[in-house]
């Protein structure tokens, strides 16, 4: 998905209000001003982090972050696992729920409120106006071998992994490769929170070879083409992978809360809306 000239502007806002350093602005505009026409929001993310390292060091470290909301969603895993598993359609009921780990976003949200991602879990029902895409999503995972995850956030990983039980269950003639970013980027998940959550020992974890908060085909590792090349099914999650995977002519399942103005308005939803939509 190419990156608008409102994003663009976005993400100069945000840099703006993180740091005062003229130089360093003056060359994430260059940036923002003369991209590539294919550009995406990750992208210009990974630019800017060189930029960062270049100017100031090593970007701000989300390690202890990321072990908070790790420890969050284990830690209400059994209950959630129970809600799921005594619900109508526990598939179904896993998808929501792990689209509501999407909230545990510090790249896209402002603030990330303990008590906001607790209440989200008020309401656990897929939507009606979900339903066509589930229901095509099952289809082709009745039909397909190979099922590819592609993750986003700490936390919400813990969730992906209860949706992967549900969906071993439903089919479990699949084949499952999850797939976590190539390094510490944001409070995105790698292989050592895949590996802390328990998500290794059930699961064949890979990375996409590059420290990138998004999935872009032509940046990802030989590996990581190569489990989407051979997928008959792909579940991304989150803004990120949407923003950097939408539009490649791969055909995939998306799941995400919408929490920015782009994504508000290009679905029509309220903030923080969760959609299930197929490409």
């Amino acid at each position: 998905m190419r990156l608008s000239d409102s994003c663009a502007e976005c993400m100069y806002r945000r840099q703006k209000e993180k740091n005062d350093n003229k130089e360093y602005l003056a060359e994430v505009k260059e940036l923002l001003d003369h991209r590539e026409e294919v550009a995406s929001s990750p992208e210009l993310v990974l630019e800017f982090n060189l930029l960062q390292k270049k100017y100031f060091g090593n970007t701000p470290s989300y390690k202890e972050i990321n072990k908070k909301y790790n420890d969050l969603v284990l830690s209400m895993e059994d209950g959630l696992r129970e809600k799921i598993q005594t619900s109508k359609d526990p598939l179904a009921t896993a998808i929501v729920m792990s689209r509501i780990g999407n909230y545990i976003d510090f790249g896209a949200m402002n603030t990330v409120e303990e008590d906001t991602f607790i209440d989200l879990f008020k309401e656990t029902a897929m939507r009606e106006d979900e339903l066509k895409t589930y229901e095509s999503f099952c289809k082709h995972c009745s039909e397909g071998k190979k099922f590819l995850l592609f993750t986003d956030n700490c936390g919400e990983v813990v969730l992906d992994k209860l949706m992967l039980e549900e969906l071993e269950k439903k089919f479990p003639h699949l084949e499952i490769t999850v797939m976590v970013r190539g390094g510490e980027v944001l409070n995105d998940a790698t292989l050592s929170d895949a590996e802390y959550i328990g998500m290794t020992k059930k699961y064949k974890v890979i990375t996409s070879g590059v420290k990138m908060p998004g999935t872009v085909y032509r940046r990802v590792s030989s590996e990581a083409k190569k489990a989407i090349d051979e997928a008959d099914v792909i579940l991304s999650k989150g803004q990120g992978n949407y923003e950097g995977f939408a539009g490649e002519g791969i055909p995939a399942f998306y799941a995400f809360l919408c929490k920015c103005d782009l994504f508000v308005n290009r679905f029509e939803v309220p903030r923080l809306t969760g959609m299930f939509v197929e490409e």
